[in-house]
C-alpha cells in the first residue's frame, strides 16, 4: 500500500459500529450509484462495492492503458512504450502528469453532475472511492504517499457561496480520511475568468494566468509548508489541463512544491 490508510478505530467504535451501520442501512438503505438498486445490508462498507452493485462496478468506464503519459487521455490500439499525445505536444504543463479513475461517461458523468449541481454531497463518497484507483497508477504506487499533500483546486468565493461547497475540497477530505494522506486547502481563486468553452488551449492558459494564488491563513491558523513538498492536486474532472496547470504553477513557483500530480474522478 502506498499510503498509511485510516487510523485504527477505538475499541468502542469497533464494538458499536456494526449495530449502528445496520440500523442506518435499515432506515436509509444504501443505493447503487449507477442503477439505484438497494445494495443490501451485506454489501461491503468500504471501497467501490460500498457504493456500486457488482454489475455497475463492472461496467464503469475506467481509464485504462494505453493512455498519454502526461494528460491521461486514453487511446485505442497497442502501445508498448509510454507516449505523449498530440494535445500535450508543444505545451508546457506545470504538473508532472494527470491520472483519472474513469472517463466522464454514463453513470460517472451523472454522478459528477448530481454531486456538483444538485448538491448531493453524499455522492462524494462514491467519487472518492473511484479515485482511490488513481493512487495505484504505477508512478504513484511506488511512492510513500504519506509524505505527500492532498490539495483541492479552488473555486472563486462567489461561485463557492452560490454552490455552498467546493467539490474538490469535499473529495480531498474524504480521501484524506480513508488514506491517511494529509489534506490542506492552500490555494485560492482570486479572479473570475471568462468561460473557457470557446477558447483554444493557449487562450485558456492565458485566460487563467493570475487567477490563482496561495491562500493566506487566518491569524489563528498555522501556515502549511509547501517548500519541497509533493502534491496530489485534486479535482472532480480533468478536461484540457489548463486550470490544473495554472494551479500547479502557483504551487511550484510561489509555494516551492517539488512536484505536482493531478488526480481526478473523471477524464472529460
Amino acid at each position: 500500500m502506498a499510503y498509511p490508510g485510516p487510523s485504527a478505530p477505538s475499541v468502542l467504535r469497533r464494538v458499536m459500529a456494526p449495530a449502528l451501520e445496520a440500523l442506518v442501512d435499515l432506515i436509509y438503505p444504501r443505493l447503487c450509484g449507477g442503477c439505484q438498486v438497494p445494495l443490501g445490508q451485506g454489501a461491503p462498507r468500504s471501497g467501490e462495492r460500498a457504493w456500486f452493485c457488482q454489475v455497475c462496478a463492472d461496467e464503469l468506464p475506467r481509464v485504462e492503458p494505453p493512455y498519454c503519459r502526461v494528460c491521461g487521455e486514453m487511446y485505442d490500439g497497442s502501445f508498448t512504450h509510454e507516449f505523449r499525445c498530440m494535445n500535450c505536444s508543444g505545451r508546457k504543463l506545470e504538473f508532472e502528469f494527470a491520472v483519472a479513475a474513469c472517463r466522464a461517461q454514463g453513470a460517472v458523468r451523472e454522478l459528477v453532475h448530481q454531486f456538483k449541481y444538485d448538491r448531493r454531497l453524499q455522492l462524494r463518497g462514491a467519487l472518492a472511492a473511484l479515485m482511490l484507483r488513481t493512487l495505484e497508477e504505477p508512478r504513484l504506487a511506488g511512492e510513500n504517499l504519506a509524505d505527500w499533500l492532498l490539495v483541492p483546486v479552488p473555486l472563486h468565493r462567489s461561485r463557492e457561496l452560490d454552490r455552498e461547497f467546493n467539490q474538490s475540497w469535499e473529495l480531498c477530505q474524504r480521501l484524506a480520511q480513508w488514506t491517511g494522506i494529509p489534506a490542506a486547502n492552500v490555494l485560492a481563486r482570486i479572479r473570475e475568468t471568462d468561460t473557457q468553452a470557446s477558447l483554444d488551449r493557449d487562450e485558456r492558459l492565458r485566460n487563467l494566468r493570475g487567477a490563482f494564488a496561495l491562500r493566506q491563513p487566518r491569524p489563528w491558523q498555522a501556515k502549511t509548508a509547501l517548500q519541497g513538498r509533493r502534491i496530489l492536486l485534486v479535482d472532480d474532472v480533468f478536461t484540457t489541463g489548463a486550470t490544473t496547470s495554472e494551479c500547479a504553477r502557483v504551487l511550484r513557483r510561489e509555494g516551492g512544491a517539488e512536484k505536482v500530480v493531478v488526480i481526478t474522478a473523471a477524464r472529460g
